[in-house]
């Protein structure tokens, strides 16, 4: 049977708030990235003309709602 003190003097042990901060920062990184990402592409959106729309299967009207939405909502 191994001993609590023996588990946190190893070196996972040691190691595993650093792992743990480092998978909640690359998750807010990624987070970051996804809202930046749908924030250009209503923005995109918003620019297009009927005939552009027309192409990507979409109306006006859609494309408006779409592009109007905050970028942290999917």
């Amino acid at each position: 049977m191994t001993s609590r003190t023996g588990y946190l003097d190893s070196p996972a042990a040691r190691f595993a708030p650093a792992r743990s901060l480092g998978r909640i920062v690359g998750s807010f990184l990624s987070r970051v990235a996804e809202w930046q990402d749908r924030a250009e592409q209503r923005t995109h959106l918003a620019g297009m003309d009927d005939r552009m729309l027309k192409d990507i299967g979409i109306n006006g009207v859609d494309a408006a709602r779409e592009s109007s939405k905050p970028f942290w909502k999917a």
